[in-house]
């Protein structure tokens, strides 16, 4: 059987605080979830998925609806008059998780698309969606941010056994 002793303060003390911050991970999720938020977003100005695919453009009847109302020529996908999508992304991190996405009640359709008349008539009889919604994946992970976020539990990890604080 083998028997370690630590005989150094020091390293005791250095691996009790360690233990005590890999209690509350907080820190390190609040770092993964700000990369993530960065992210996203970015997508919506790429116009792309994480995958890399590019979202199908808006139709033409919505441009026309768009130009119609008053609302401007707004081409790119996801991006309506209100901008609401992309600029609403939000999450929250504790000391075991992250959440990331949106509370707009249309996040899902633009995440998963929606068939014409998928949610019923109108009081006029007209379908809603008025259209097909293609499915435009706006929230996910990439292979990239898989990789990015393993680096930023490392930095985490190192900077907690090297005493220094974490600052995502």
């Amino acid at each position: 059987m083998i028997r370690l002793e630590f005989k150094y303060d020091a390293v005791a003390s250095a691996l009790e605080e360690a233990g005590k911050r890999l209690e509350d991970m907080t820190p390190l999720y609040q770092g993964i979830l700000d990369y993530m938020v960065d992210q996203t977003k970015q997508r919506f100005i790429d116009g792309v998925g994480p995958d890399g695919r590019a979202w199908a453009p808006k139709s033409p009847v919505t441009l026309a609806l768009y130009a119609a109302r008053g609302d401007g020529n707004r081409p790119k996908p996801l991006i309506g008059p209100s901008g609401r999508l992309s600029s609403e992304i939000n999450g929250q991190a504790n000391a075991s998780n992250a959440e990331l996405g949106s509370s707009l009640e249309y996040s899902a359709v633009m995440q998963d698309g929606a068939a014409q008349g998928a949610f019923g008539r109108t009081s006029r009889g007209g379908p809603i969606p008025y259209g097909n919604i293609p499915a435009r994946v706006w929230l996910g992970l990439s292979d990239v941010d898989e990789e990015e976020m393993v680096g930023i539990a490392d930095d985490y990890l190192l900077e907690l056994f090297e005493g220094r604080g974490f600052n995502g």
